[in-house]
Protein backbone atom coordinates (compact mmCIF):
# COMPACT_ATOMS: atom_id res chain seq x y z
CA UNK A 1 0.00 0.00 0.00
CA UNK A 2 1.28 3.44 -0.88
CA UNK A 3 0.68 6.43 1.34
CA UNK A 4 0.47 10.20 1.08
CA UNK A 5 0.72 10.55 4.84
CA UNK A 6 4.01 12.48 4.68
CA UNK A 7 2.48 14.92 2.17
CA UNK A 8 -0.57 15.57 4.36
CA UNK A 9 1.61 15.91 7.44
CA UNK A 10 3.80 18.48 5.68
CA UNK A 11 0.75 20.38 4.37
CA UNK A 12 -0.36 20.78 8.00
CA UNK A 13 3.14 21.68 9.25
CA UNK A 14 3.24 18.70 11.61
CA UNK A 15 6.29 16.80 12.75
CA UNK A 16 6.10 13.03 12.96
CA UNK A 17 5.94 13.41 16.74
CA UNK A 18 3.08 15.94 16.52
CA UNK A 19 1.01 13.64 14.31
CA UNK A 20 1.78 10.62 16.46
CA UNK A 21 0.45 12.39 19.56
CA UNK A 22 -2.68 13.59 17.76
CA UNK A 23 -3.62 10.12 16.49
CA UNK A 24 -2.43 8.15 19.54
CA UNK A 25 0.53 6.20 18.16
CA UNK A 26 4.30 6.34 18.49
CA UNK A 27 6.56 8.36 16.23
CA UNK A 28 8.03 5.05 15.04
CA UNK A 29 4.58 3.99 13.83
CA UNK A 30 4.23 7.20 11.81
CA UNK A 31 7.68 6.65 10.32
CA UNK A 32 6.81 3.06 9.38
CA UNK A 33 3.52 4.11 7.77
CA UNK A 34 5.25 6.85 5.77
CA UNK A 35 7.84 4.35 4.51
CA UNK A 36 5.15 1.83 3.60
CA UNK A 37 6.48 -0.71 6.10
CA UNK A 38 3.35 -0.70 8.25
CA UNK A 39 -0.25 -0.91 7.12
CA UNK A 40 -2.49 0.73 9.69
CA UNK A 41 -5.59 -0.94 11.05
CA UNK A 42 -8.85 0.23 9.56
CA UNK A 43 -9.59 2.06 12.81
CA UNK A 44 -6.27 3.93 12.65
CA UNK A 45 -6.70 4.72 8.95
CA UNK A 46 -10.11 6.26 9.69
CA UNK A 47 -8.66 8.22 12.61
CA UNK A 48 -5.92 9.66 10.37
CA UNK A 49 -8.39 10.50 7.60
CA UNK A 50 -10.74 12.20 10.07
CA UNK A 51 -7.87 14.22 11.51
CA UNK A 52 -6.97 15.55 8.05
CA UNK A 53 -10.68 15.84 7.08
CA UNK A 54 -10.28 13.69 3.97
CA UNK A 55 -11.35 10.20 2.95
CA UNK A 56 -9.06 7.23 3.49
CA UNK A 57 -8.35 6.87 -0.22
CA UNK A 58 -6.84 10.37 -0.27
CA UNK A 59 -4.09 9.23 2.09
CA UNK A 60 -3.75 5.48 1.55
CA UNK A 61 -3.54 4.07 -1.95
CA UNK A 62 -4.17 0.35 -2.32
CA UNK A 63 -2.03 -1.21 -5.02
CA UNK A 64 -3.60 -4.40 -6.38
CA UNK A 65 -0.32 -5.24 -8.08
CA UNK A 66 1.65 -5.05 -4.85
CA UNK A 67 3.78 -8.19 -4.75
CA UNK A 68 3.02 -8.59 -1.04
CA UNK A 69 -0.65 -9.19 -1.82
CA UNK A 70 -1.38 -12.42 -3.60
CA UNK A 71 -5.13 -12.19 -3.32
CA UNK A 72 -5.19 -15.64 -1.80
CA UNK A 73 -7.07 -16.41 1.35
CA UNK A 74 -5.73 -19.26 3.44
CA UNK A 75 -8.19 -21.20 5.54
Amino acid sequence: MQTRLKVYRAMHNLTQEDLAKKIGVTRQTVIAMEKGKYNPSLDLAFKIARYFKVNIESIFIYDQNDNKSTGEIKI
